[in-house]
Order: structure tokens, then sequence, then C-alpha cells
């Protein structure tokens, strides 16, 4: 972890940790339980402020994740750090109660035609079961985060509007989340629709815990993470060698590289709390358990301080 105390923009940056649920859930082949326990256990001591562990959707659904209990009970849970679960519906809720979780993560699309695509209902059947889940997790005192997905844009329907985005924003507020987190599910936002969305949606709740998750689909994601933080963000997802994707985008990748985040905003003088060392090891592994090269370029070309020795001269 590098730093820079003269640097201007020195502030804490919290780094939240998706591989294990949004990377894993679209892979072909299962990765043993012990695996993903053994992966998340190195993740905790590597500085995180948020790890998603898991999905508690139906496993005939995402059987890639169908042993989430099993890798709930089996991992550390080391003090700091936050553990969350990606929760559907009640069922899956009650289900997380019983092995005890940090917060629920609920999820709904902005766009219309992808809640209809993803998750099979409409905006406003998805928003009337998640507040029984909200309700749930209030009675069990347990913290609730809502995640936006499309909220930059649809490949359906198009860009989506801000009002259209505060329309939700709103009314998930109104129902007493903790926390919103503006998702670019399928790598469609630029700097500069970032900017705005960001400063409308914390000027009006300045006390929700606000979190952005970009894609890397079109080759902006660390520009518009940057553009988020110069804007007050100061939570972000990532997955760690860029592993993941959306399965109704079109060429959509996963999200930002967590190596990559860290490694710019370390850069820059930001606090990050990140041992950018264990991620790059933890990345390496991760590449190998996959079995094929993944997108992070960082593992690739190893961080900027790497030096090469000369080539001889005759």
């Amino acid at each position: 972890m590098t730093s820079t105390p003269s640097s201007p923009y020195l502030k804490r940056i919290y780094i939240q940790e998706v591989v294990t649920r949004d990377g894993f859930q679209a892979e072909s082949a299962f990765v043993p339980t012990e695996e993903k326990i053994a992966l998340i256990n190195r993740l905790s001591r590597a500085g995180y402020a948020k790890i998603e562990v898991t999905s508690f959707t139906s496993p005939k659904a995402i059987p890639m994740l169908a042993d989430a209990e099993a890798v709930m009970r089996g991992i550390d849970r080391v003090p700091g750090v936050e553990y969350t679960v990606l929760i559907p519906n009640l069922k899956g809720a009650e289900r997380a109660l019983s092995v005890g979780v940090d917060e629920f993560n609920l999820v709904m699309s902005v766009s219309e035609a992808h809640n209809l695509a993803n998750l099979k209902m409409s905006c406003e059947d998805s928003f009337k079961g998640l507040v029984s889940v909200i309700d749930l997790a209030h009675a069990n005192s347990t913290a609730v985060n809502i995640s936006l997905s499309t909220s930059f844009g649809c490949p359906m329907s198009g860009i989506t509007s801000l009002a259209d985005l505060m329309h939700w924003i709103d009314r998930f507020a109104a129902a007493g989340v903790r926390g919103i987190t503006i998702c670019d599910t399928t790598g469609m936002a630029n700097p500069a629709q970032v900017q705005a969305v960001c400063e409308t949606a914390q000027a009006k709740y300045p006390k929700l815990q606000w979190t952005l998750h970009f894609h890397n689909t079109r080759g902006m994601g660390l520009a518009n993470a940057l553009a988020a933080v110069n804007s007050g963000i100061d939570r972000f997802d990532s997955s760690l060698g860029g592993l993941g994707g959306c399965p109704y985008a079109p060429g959509a990748t996963g999200n930002i590289c967590t190596e990559e985040l860290v490694h710019m905003f370390d850069l820059m003088g930001f606090d990050t709390h990140m041992e950018i060392d264990a991620l790059l090891a933890c990345s390496k592994d991760l590449q190998s358990l996959m079995g094929r090269t993944l997108p992070s370029q960082l593992l690739m070309a190893g961080k900027v301080d790497r030096v090469y020795e000369a080539p001889c001269q005759s």
C-alpha cells in the first residue's frame, strides 16, 4: 500500500469486493466451496471495507452459488470487514439470516426491459417484493443496501434519465435502506454523466451510504471511478482480476478490476487501506483457478514501480 501524504487528493476510499458473487455466478464450471472460502479468507486480510460473499438465490437459478450457506459458515469473520450477500426475495433473506450476515444487498433494475429480462418481473413488482425483505431485515437489525442496475443505461432501452433513476432512489430511501449502489451494469456510463448523477444523489440524500459499481465494457471504468471520487463518492464495488459480466448486455465485461482501481488510487495519494501486493498475489492465483487469462492489465504489466534490467548494448 502506498500513499502520498502531501497529495491534495488524500482521503479514505472504501473498496468492496464482489468477485465471489458477481464474478463466480457467471462461470460455467463450479468453483469448489473450499476454494471460495480460502479466497475470501485471503481477501479479508487485504484491507477491504466490505466483501460480497455470495448470493442466496435459488440454486436452480444460479447453480454456481448453490453452496451459499456452506461458504458463509466456513469463512473467517475478520474484524473491520463487512460481509454482505445478495438477497433476491424473502426466502433468500430467511436463508441468509440463518447463517448470519452483516448486510442484505438487494437488486433491481431501473430499466423495465432489463428488470424483465434479468428478474422476470416488472420494476413495480420487484419493489413491492423488496420492501418485504427490507422490513424483515429491519426486524432482525440487519443493514440493507439496494443496488440499482442499469442506472446509467440499458442496452435494450437506451440511456437512463436522471429523473428515472431518482424516482427509484426516492422510493428506496423512503423505505429505509442504509445504502444505495448506483450500478453501471452494462458499461454505458461516461464521466460527465457520472458527475451529474453523483452530485444530484448526494445533495438530496447526504446521509445515505453511496457506492458506485462500474463495468469496463467500453474502457471508461477507471475514468468513471475518478469522476465519482471528484464528486464526493468514497465507496466502490470492484472485482478481483476484472472477473464477471452481465448476461443481458452483449460484449459486457466484468466490474472494474480491483487491483487496477487500488493501484490508481494509491498512486494518486488516496488512502485505500489496501495491500496491493496481496491483491496481485490473489489475482494471480485466481487466474490459475479459472484456467484462463483474466482482464487485469495490472496483473499482466505489474505496478508502475516495477523496473526491468536494461538491455545489453554491444
